[in-house]
């Protein structure tokens, strides 16, 4: 492959990641529409860009009926660190509790059942078919399977930083780091797409960490 032909293959990979970047921080604007609205169409425009190039089924590594036991275990262990985390942060900065105030406050307004559906239907599948299947996936076909998780892992931390918000800053650092490395060990898309739902759902709408609701 010539450096042509190689730069040319590498422009819907930055093109993508940088299109996430503008998305998230449209999402994240805290005075312009319902959070949810469009944090759900930028992972669906995102989802759809990953399944037309290349991050479909026939790369998932298949079904077994144990994913879904496999989703619900990572889920678990993921709400697990959290609650440990927020317990040490608390401890550490003075400014956490708010943060992560702020975090939920986000989609104020927003009926339950609606984040529920959006998070299953469509932000858990589209961000891990996206994030993993097709930014971690091609980052490793060209940097090795370490360095694709690294990088990968870097940029979906990278995207919440105009957030402002250390603490989800922080958040979206460990969980990616977390399913980066289930899906650079095992290469097995549906756990983390079951995962990533659940931990959603109970951390957003059903036992908030560190929030009122």
């Amino acid at each position: 492959m010539t450096k042509t032909s190689e730069s040319s293959s590498a422009l819907p990979l930055a093109g993508s990641v940088a299109l996430a970047f503008v998305l998230w921080y449209v999402s994240f604007l805290p005075d312009f529409g319902n959070f949810w609205i469009k944090i759900s169409a930028s992972a669906m425009l995102l989802g759809v860009f990953a399944l037309r190039n290349g991050a479909g089924p026939s790369a998932w590594g298949g079904f077994r009926g144990r994913d879904f036991l496999w989703g619900l275990i990572l889920a678990a262990a993921l709400y697990g660190i959290f609650s440990l985390g927020f317990l040490i942060t608390t401890k550490l900065f003075s400014f956490a509790p708010a943060q992560v105030q702020g975090i939920y406050a986000r989609g104020n307004g927003t009926p339950v059942w609606i984040v529920c559906l959006t998070i299953v239907l469509v932000t858990g599948p589209c961000e891990e078919i996206f994030w993993r299947g097709f930014v971690q996936g091609e980052l490793s076909r060209r940097l090795g399977r370490a360095g694709g998780y690294v990088a990968a892992t870097l940029a979906y931390t990278a995207i919440h930083i105009s957030t402002g918000n250390f603490m989800l800053v922080g958040a979206a650092g460990v969980a990616g780091a977390f399913w980066g490395l289930w899906y650079a060990v095992t290469g097995r898309m549906v756990p983390l797409i079951v995962s990533h739902a659940v931990w959603s759902v109970v951390i957003f709408a059903v036992l908030p960490i560190g929030a009122r609701i």
